[in-house]
């Protein structure tokens, strides 16, 4: 298409990578060409290698991993089973398609690793680039966290959101978010100390669980936004997998930006 970008904002799924907890770290089975030669001679009885193209086979993987590996769209029953005052959270076959598609908004957030983002932050970004937020815009935060992808120090790099922000958004009619750090919450490092110092269960997965009371998706993991260019006049495209009755699934957001129009 003439004129137009497409920028990958995800990161790849791959193996035995210390930017998970271990528990959450994808593993990858490779069956190559040749091993895949062997594997056709059980659905082709008779065949031999030697009829097959070089003697090869076809190639395929095997993954074990979780809803949340890789960069990935979080559905409201993640955080609750509930939403929207009482009502059955959404899971990631049931979002709408709609909310995948739409203009998007990229916000800096100008804050350290562990730092709250808050919604007065969000406002006066706002300001700055001179942007209103209208219902199902797609709403970007840039931390710069992606940075550290495929590192143990990813797991507490970026700023994240409060529940305050979180609604903030939401309040506007917003209904997909995404962030290129680990967690749309502070690193849960950083929500673990702060628990232990006060006691309060409110630091806990706040942002998260901000959804309970507006129900919205949220995009983890993403990377590549400074490649954007710009903090709006593009579009978003961030359609999940669809997985029945789940939690998350997994997604390649992409940015178009139509250079045309600078």
């Amino acid at each position: 298409m003439a004129g137009k970008r497409f920028i990958d904002l995800s990161i790849s799924i791959e193996p035995d990578l210390p930017s998970d907890p271990p528990i959450m770290i994808p593993k990858i089975d490779y069956v190559d060409h040749t091993q895949g030669a062997e594997q056709m001679k059980d659905f082709f009885p008779g065949v031999t290698k030697e009829q097959l193209p070089g003697g090869l086979g076809w190639a395929l993987e095997f993954l074990t991993l979780t809803t949340h590996s890789g960069t990935h769209l979080d559905a409201p029953y993640h955080y609750h089973p509930t939403m929207d005052n009482g009502k059955p959270a959404l899971t990631i076959d049931e979002i709408p398609l709609e909310w995948c598609f739409s203009d998007g908004v990229l916000l800096d957030r100008h804050k350290k690793d562990g730092e709250r983002i808050t919604a007065d932050d969000v406002e006066k970004e706002l300001e700055r680039i001179q942007y209103e937020l209208k219902p199902l815009d797609i709403v970007l935060i840039q931390t710069g966290a992606d940075e550290a992808w495929g590192t143990q120090e990813y797991l507490v790099k970026g700023a994240g959101m409060d529940r305050e922000s979180t609604l903030y958004l939401t309040e506007k009619g917003i209904r997909v978010v995404g962030i290129d750090a680990w967690s749309w919450d502070r690193p849960l490092p950083f929500l673990a100390e702060e628990f232990k110092r006060t006691g309060d269960p409110k630091v806990i997965w706040e942002a998260h669980f901000a959804g309970i009371e507006i129900g919205y998706c949220h995009m983890e993991k993403m990377a590549n936004l400074s490649a954007i260019g710009r903090p709006h006049g593009f579009t978003v495209c961030c359609f999940p997998t669809k997985i029945k009755g789940a939690s998350a699934g997994w997604v390649r957001p992409v940015a178009i930006v139509d250079d045309k129009e600078e």
